[in-house]
């Protein structure tokens, strides 16, 4: 991402790294979960509450950094 643009780009690098590594493993892990659970409806219904609240998650940080 380009720290020009990034909404965390106001705090210390080494805690927007943190920030943006754990965003890094939870998109990763929010879709993992996703794609290999696409058949089962039970389970793709979990995915999708999971990216959900990932993206709320994403928004909640981004607007926090902004103040």
């Amino acid at each position: 991402m380009d720290d020009r643009k990034n909404p965390l780009q106001d705090i210390p690098l080494s805690t927007a790294h943190m920030l943006m590594q754990l965003l890094a493993w939870m998109w990763s892990a929010v879709f993992s979960i996703a794609i290999g659970s696409y058949f089962a409806f039970g389970i793709t219904s979990i995915a999708h509450i999971l990216i959900l609240g990932a993206v709320f998650t994403t928004l909640i940080v981004f607007q926090t950094a902004r103040k």
